[in-house]
């Protein structure tokens, strides 16, 4: 299933949802992190990655819809975005990770897309 059938707040894979707490996490050029939260929630899910030093310790709300793939094997979850594009999202804010407003701050974000692709929001010209 391709990114424009699904919301940026689920799953690509609804097996992607299990438990993906420790895992390393892969953007487009490279590690930025480890998974410190997965959440579940139809419509509403995403992962809390840790960046440790990379980014000074800060931690990142990516919503499931940007995960690519999940590899148990090695315990990774792959991302579609930049190690700059999630350096530069929102900080997470683990008091307000439930309210509409951060969330529609984070999911208006990631809309855009990666660097120099079109959204899944975009509409094809007629």
């Amino acid at each position: 299933m391709e990114s424009n059938d699904r919301g940026l707040w689920d799953y690509s894979d609804p097996a992607s949802g299990a438990d993906l707490t420790g895992y390393s996490v892969e953007a487009t050029d490279g590690g930025i992190g480890k998974v410190d939260e997965a959440t579940n929630e139809v419509g509403s899910s995403y992962i809390v990655v840790d960046t440790g030093p990379w980014i000074f310790g800060k931690k990142r709300m990516l919503p499931a819809g940007v995960i690519d793939r999940v590899d148990r094997d090695d315990e990774k979850v792959y991302v579609n975005r930049s190690k700059d594009e999630i350096k530069d999202a929102p900080e997470f804010d683990d008091t307000m990770s439930r309210q509409d407003g951060y969330r529609d701050e984070v999911g208006s974000y990631y809309e855009r897309g990666p660097a120099g692709s079109r959204g899944p929001t975009d509409i094809d010209p007629v």
